[in-house]
């Protein structure tokens, strides 16, 4: 196969978490308990957003396909990982380890995006909550969230085919749970320079330009509670922006705090920090941030329950 032979190897070997023997058996329990939280949870808020049609507002068809973000990216690594913990069969093939890298660059990315839209859409309510629905009409809405998708695709498909161009020699052991990008390519033996040209010029569109989106959003907002100081704006604007602004927090935050506090560890160990926080933590806390902040969802779990559920339009 041209794969096998533009890479040097068949397969490589995923480290994993760099956890004592004696407490795999701990830890398998404790990530398997926090995926199966976040797929559960995740899955509920997208069955609620289906079946309720009081939840067929653009704020939750965003939320719905940024809890189908979640669940994909934590499904991505975790199962692997856990697999790799249970069996102690550390493998994954050439193809396994590209598509992993795949899929992780195109769900971080859409998760990325999606936070950039839903801040627009609370900038849209806020600032001109006379004119939403003419502002946020379902074919915009429609149109952000495919975008988002087709550029995330696009944006991974050009990383991973140029890394399919690498070369990897006689090393195939990645200090990893699963294979990153920026792993494989200090492992490769070839010259990496327009992969991460690449990295810089995406990271900055994916990236930068969406979180400047956010703090833009909500310096508008801010301005429009300041101009009309009254408990029941403040008390508007917590309701309609807590739980996203909770989620964009804890998103940023983690990189921040990860890549930018000073720290002792080597670029390896906080790569597999940062990675447990996005493929772990964050997927699992996202449900529970809207859950407990948001009455509409608590109103459609209470209506679920009871089995109540109404007819949707």
């Amino acid at each position: 196969m041209r794969q096998e032979n533009q890479s040097g190897v068949s397969e490589f070997l995923l480290l994993g978490l760099p956890i004592l023997p004696e407490q795999e058996g701990v830890f398998f329990a404790l990530f398997l308990g926090m995926y199966l939280t976040t797929v559960l949870g995740n899955l509920l808020i997208i069955l609620l957003i289906r079946l309720d049609s009081r939840l067929h507002t653009p704020m939750y068809f965003f939320l719905s396909h940024l809890a189908l973000a979640d669940v994909s990216f934590s499904s991505v690594t975790v199962p692997k990982m856990l697999w790799n913990m249970q069996t102690l069969d550390l493998s994954i093939s050439y193809a396994g380890c590209i598509s992993q890298v795949y899929f992780y660059l195109v769900f971080g990315c859409v998760d990325n995006l999606l936070l950039a839209v839903m801040s627009y859409d609370r900038y849209v309510a806020i600032c001109h909550p006379l004119h939403y629905t003419t502002m946020m009409r379902e074919e915009l809405c429609l149109l952000l969230v495919v975008g988002s998708w087709v550029m995330s695709c696009g944006s991974s498909l050009s990383h991973t085919v140029l890394l399919t161009e690498l070369s990897f020699c006689a090393d195939n052991i990645i200090h990893h749970f699963f294979c990153s990008l920026s792993v494989l390519l200090k492992l490769s033996c070839s010259n990496t320079s327009v992969n991460e040209l690449v990295i810089f010029t995406q990271g900055t569109v994916f990236v930068f330009i969406p979180l400047s989106g956010i703090l833009i959003s909500y310096g508008y907002i801010g301005a429009t509670v300041l101009r009309v100081p009254s408990t029941r704006g403040i008390t508007k604007v917590f309701s309609t922006c807590g739980s996203h602004l909770s989620v964009v927090c804890l998103f940023y935050g983690t990189i921040m705090a990860v890549y930018f506090s000073p720290s002792s560890s080597n670029s390896i160990d906080k790569d597999m920090i940062a990675s447990l926080m996005y493929t772990v933590v964050t997927p699992m806390l996202n449900p529970f941030i809207y859950s407990l902040r948001n009455r509409d969802i608590k109103l459609a779990v209470r209506v679920l329950c009871r089995k109540e559920v109404p007819v949707a339009r």
